[in-house]
């Protein structure tokens, strides 16, 4: 199984990861990806910091791979086509992006995702600030 995380926070990653310690074995593949937008240092910090977890959190995990992809382009849009190229069979993301002082309504990026995803989306819940 292959299975593709998106991640937008240390947060996020986390529970996408307490999602996937579930679920992923030494037989399966995970990729986590973060997006930011291009030459945005303080963005891609942040999104190096949520990849970090990922080793930690996942270390049985069989193959485990992580991703900065820099996109001006709306981020469900960049999950969705790193997931059909990666041929992922599922695609995971948290309900809220992590950051604090969202709501705790679906968030716009996983909205967007769950509209258009041509696969299967876990939807996991988002992360206690």
């Amino acid at each position: 199984m292959h299975y593709l995380a998106g991640t937008a926070s240390v947060h996020t990653t986390a529970a996408i990861c307490d999602y996937l310690d579930e679920r992923a074995t030494a037989a399966d593949t995970v990729t986590v990806v973060a997006v930011t937008p291009p030459s945005d240092a303080t963005a891609r910090r942040d999104a190096q910091e949520a990849l970090n977890v990922a080793p930690v959190r996942l270390a049985t995990v069989g193959e485990l791979n992580t991703a900065i992809r820099e996109d001006d382009g709306d981020p469900a849009e960049v999950l969705l086509e790193t997931a059909a190229a990666a041929d992922a069979d599922e695609l995971v993301i948290a309900s809220v992006d992590g950051i604090p002082n969202e709501s705790a309504a679906v968030g716009s990026t996983a909205h967007a995702v769950l509209e258009a995803a041509p696969l299967p989306v876990v939807v996991v819940p988002g992360p206690e600030l």
